[in-house]
């Protein structure tokens, strides 16, 4: 029996276009130059991926002075069937969300069930299971 292939360990959950979308998204005054690092693609690769976002109607490139500032189209949908209908607008508004998650806290004890009160309950539980 052979083993099984090596599987690439650097895959990404989405593809260079996603990847340029989102960024875009964070940052629509972003030079081709400034995205591409982020991407970890190259800027040719970036300048092809931006060219068939604009040209499939995802973002719009607006030239202020001598820059060019993307607007991305929120409603336009994905183009995969499997999310067909939904559109990249919430998509992109949670992965562009700059918040910070705090952790949950613990819940307050209930009225009347605090800690203390709960010691003083087991306390009297062991005391009469010694005492019976």
């Amino acid at each position: 029996m052979t083993a099984p292939r090596e599987r690439d360990a650097r895959w990404a959950l989405l593809s260079g276009h996603g990847h340029v979308l989102v960024e875009i998204a964070r940052s629509p005054g972003s030079r081709i130059r400034d995205i591409a690092p982020v991407v970890d693609l190259t800027e040719r690769t970036v300048q092809a991926i931006v060219a068939d976002l604009v040209a499939a109607g995802y973002l719009t490139r607006t030239r202020i002075g001598r820059r060019n500032h993307y607007t991305v189209n929120l409603d336009n949908p994905f183009r995969h069937s499997a999310q067909d209908g939904q559109r990249v607008g919430p998509f992109l508004e949670l992965l562009t969300r700059t918040g910070v998650v705090e952790p949950a806290r613990p819940s307050p004890p209930q009225a009347g069930h605090s800690d203390t009160h709960t010691q003083e309950r087991r306390t009297k539980a062991t005391d009469n299971k010694a005492a019976g």
